[in-house]
């Protein structure tokens, strides 16, 4: 067995390998999802097996979409088959958001380092975007997407989508995870006079920055809590069955308040998002 086979990883040392937060590992913890070992005074122990199981739940959660007795079913079934759904090899439209960028700058005949300089980003930040359709905030996705006379919404691959009146329930397409703990979940497919989204937000996930566009928008928090800052001095601190009709033009930032995850629909219209 190597060094990597046979190490035991701590809370944070796991979260950080699988892109999540150490409070996502203590909830998907509580719903069954992961069971680490225990040292002798009872700290948590991940392995390297755990480690993988934990990118598999993200990879099911954020591609897929699935509620956590979905994950569980999902899991119990490839322990089974003995053929677990590699996040890695997997990855559908992952990397789909970063070709378009990369697509987009070309035609303009852009390089990283003006685009970078236009956005306030490191160019290798817009590196890595490009390449792995990850790892950059909310806001930097949302100015690159201005930037560019594009939404957020059609760079995520919304507008291409058929029509679909009915969505079952836990049957949401997701977004590619660009931004670490920001699940983005789709309500109703096509070309549409409305955004109807479910956000999932894991604890401190935030937009890191304030951003504005055209429209009106309206927000319900289904749990946790949220707060949500308007023209950078009005501050909302959200919390379950709570809303906010706002106007999309006034600058917007949010953070997950909540030590647990936070779950809200979120509407744009039109969708300029």
């Amino acid at each position: 067995m190597d060094d990597m086979q046979a190490r035991r990883f701590k809370v944070a040392e796991a979260a950080r390998l699988a892109g999540v937060s150490a409070s996502t590992l203590r909830l998907w913890e509580s719903q069954r999802l992961i069971e680490p070992a225990r040292s002798a005074t009872g700290q948590r122990q991940y392995s390297a097996g755990d480690v993988a199981r934990l990118k598999r739940i993200a990879w099911l959660r954020g591609e897929r979409g699935l509620n956590p007795a979905a994950i569980r079913e999902a899991l119990e079934s490839e322990d089974r088959s003995g053929q677990p759904a590699s996040p890695d090899a997997e990855t559908g439209g992952q990397g789909e958001i970063g070709r378009k960028l990369r697509r987009l700058r070309h035609q303009a005949g852009l390089t990283l380092e003006s685009v970078a300089q236009a956005i306030g980003i490191a160019p290798s930040i817009l590196s890595t975007l490009e390449r792995t359709s990850q790892g950059v905030a909310f806001k930097v996705l949302h100015d690159l997407a201005v930037y560019y006379g594009t939404t957020v919404s059609r760079l995520s691959g919304e507008e291409g989508r058929r029509d679909r009146p009915v969505v079952p329930n836990g049957a949401w397409r997701t977004w590619p995870m660009t931004t670490p703990g920001v699940t983005v979940q789709l309500l109703a497919e096509g070309r549409l006079m409305m955004d109807c989204h479910r956000f999932v937000l894991a604890p401190g996930a935030s937009s890191e920055g304030a951003y504005r566009h055209e429209g009106e928008e309206f927000l319900h928090i289904l749990t946790g809590r949220l707060e949500v800052v308007l023209d950078s001095d009005q501050f909302h601190d959200l919390g379950p069955g709570d809303s906010l009709y706002f106007e999309s033009r006034r600058q917007h930032a949010w953070r997950n308040r909540h030590d647990g995850e936070t779950v809200l629909l979120w509407i744009n219209t039109p969708p300029s998002f």
